[in-house]
């Protein structure tokens, strides 16, 4: 004959199950999380999503990874970076987008892991992969740069002198065809930020002003972009119209 549960016992079992899954929720929105975006050649976008900064990551220095010139390929051994560093974000990014594999490193020098290949984009004698932490450029290498959590990682594959970094300041949320102001500014590699007049604009009939400034106008919620020739796009920036929101 089956065993009767009493009803008191199994509720608190239940109340005790979901409250296990809630701490083991709270818990996962509390692990550390920065942006990365990573621009390949031509600046195409092959990544932008926010991801953990915890552990270690492991990837096998190779011997393809010679765009620093003949002779700096890396040995085959496995390195481990931390996971808090933008190299750690992009090995870790490159698990779950595809447009990121393979990442080529090599350890040919005594400063840290030189960066080659991010998927089909790789360094040349005139591209070299260009690294920002908040808009500006560490002065160590991506294996030694500190991120904190909430720190905006980019990497991007450009000429040297490295070309300024548009960033995008928009509201979140707009009525469908109601204008609404937004500014364009250009940081450097010092990470400090001017206007940048002549930007374009998702959803901007007119480029920027001296100001940096334009206008917008949405029927549909919408990612914007802001593009200048000689620089680097901006991230994307989603925008919610009349209640609804760009998906993923």
């Amino acid at each position: 004959m089956p065993r009767l549960v009493p009803f008191r016992p199994a509720a608190a079992c239940a109340l005790a199950f979901v409250l296990v899954l809630s701490f083991a929720a709270g818990a996962a929105a509390k692990r550390p999380v920065a942006q990365l975006r990573v621009l390949g050649k031509g600046g195409r976008l092959l990544a932008e999503r926010p991801l953990g900064l915890a552990g270690r990551v492991a990837v096998r220095t190779s011997p393809r990874a010679d765009c620093f010139g003949a002779g700096t390929g890396g040995s085959g051994k496995v390195a481990r970076v931390r996971g808090a560093t933008p190299l750690g974000m992009l090995l870790r990014g490159s698990r779950r987008t595809g447009a990121l594999r393979p990442v080529a490193v090599t350890d040919a020098f005594s400063f840290g892991l030189g960066l080659c290949d991010v998927g089909s984009s790789r360094a040349t004698k005139t591209l070299s992969w260009m690294l920002k932490v908040d808009h500006r450029t560490p002065s160590v290498g991506g294996d030694a740069a500190k991120v904190k959590p909430g720190d905006e990682v980019l990497w991007a594959l450009a000429p040297y002198p490295y070309p300024d970094e548009l960033v995008l300041r928009s509201g979140r949320h707009a009525k469908p065809g109601v204008p609404f102001g937004v500014q364009v500014l250009a940081y450097d590699e010092k990470g400090h930020g001017k206007p940048a007049a002549g930007a374009r604009v998702s959803g901007a009939s007119e480029p920027t002003d001296a100001r940096g400034r334009t206008t917008v106008t949405l029927r549909g919620p919408r990612r914007l972009v802001a593009r200048e020739a000689g620089a680097l796009p901006s991230s994307r920036v989603p925008v919610c119209v009349g209640g609804k929101c760009p998906r993923g």
